[in-house]
């Protein structure tokens, strides 16, 4: 990184806003985007739109034939905590609106909906610093309420994973790993169970100056079936994408970070991703 008076990070962007400093708070406001078409099928798969690095919020399964065009929108709030120099505790909350269009043999028909979809606690920990070796991460976090068709539940749904970094200035290599359990919670009459998660996001990170990061990366998913009543609706799916993204340094205290998601393999549909940074 070169050196300037002015510089707002000694390291890019993405690696500064992993752990929150001891005593600070951090707010953190997204704005997410999915598009997907979905085209000849009886039952669909959910439509998983991510809503930060390791965070993913999840539409029930849609069932009928004919092509199917869907917007997603999600709005995402969440508050920091720096606890120690090593360890921050946070929480978010997410509200989505969602259109659906449908051409069933000529007959067109749409759909919108618009509520709460989930609310999430957790904790990031630094179990080592970047010398070395590598510096690494781990984080894990629980439901507080998940919001389904019919019913909301608590604590059904648990995540956890890890982040190794390593710095090579200007550039920053990463991999980030993250496993998400869903248990059964009753929606109505129905007993459903969500798929689990598996995702690897291997990336890099590269500072152009004191304040823009680009970064580039890839991201590869394995989702379970959902299941209804004990019956599962597909079978397990695995897809890969492509990330491109850019942090800006707004101030000392604020970033701007922009992230495209692209499928590569496995399903159609596209992501985009903003997210403000706030530092009190």
């Amino acid at each position: 990184m070169m050196s300037s008076t002015l510089a707002y990070a000694d390291l890019p962007l993405t690696v500064e806003d992993l752990i929150t400093d001891k005593g600070k708070v951090k707010l953190e406001m997204s704005f997410s985007y999915a598009n997907s078409n979905l085209q000849g099928v009886a039952t669909a798969e959910p439509i998983t739109i991510q809503t930060g690095e390791t965070s993913f919020v999840t539409l029930p399964a849609l069932v009928g034939d004919g092509q199917k065009n869907n917007d997603t929108m999600v709005a995402t709030l969440g508050l920091r905590y720096g606890i120690t120099g090593k360890a921050e505790a946070y929480t978010r909350a997410s509200f989505l609106y969602t259109e659906t269009r449908t051409n069933n043999l000529g007959s067109l028909s749409g759909d919108t909906d618009s509520r709460f979809a989930d609310a999430w606690v957790g904790i990031n920990y630094q179990f080592k610093q970047d010398n070395d070796t590598p510096a690494l991460l781990g984080f894990t976090e629980v439901a507080l309420r998940e919001k389904y068709t019919k019913d909301s539940r608590s604590l059904k749904s648990w995540m956890a994973g890890i982040t190794a970094y390593k710095a090579i200035d200007p550039i920053v290599f990463s991999l980030t790993a993250g496993y998400r359990l869903n248990q059964h919670r009753q929606d109505g009459n129905v007993n459903l169970k969500p798929g689990n998660l598996l995702f690897l996001n291997p990336s890099v990170a590269f500072a152009v100056n004191d304040r823009i990061t680009l970064t580039t990366g890839s991201q590869w998913t394995s989702r379970h079936a959902d299941r209804f009543g004990g019956k599962a609706q597909s079978f397990r799916r695995t897809s890969t994408d492509l990330l491109m993204g850019v942090g800006y340094g707004i101030s000392k205290k604020s970033t701007l970070n922009f992230t495209f998601k692209q499928n590569a393999s496995g399903q159609d549909g596209a992501d985009l991703r903003l997210t403000y940074l706030h530092t009190f």
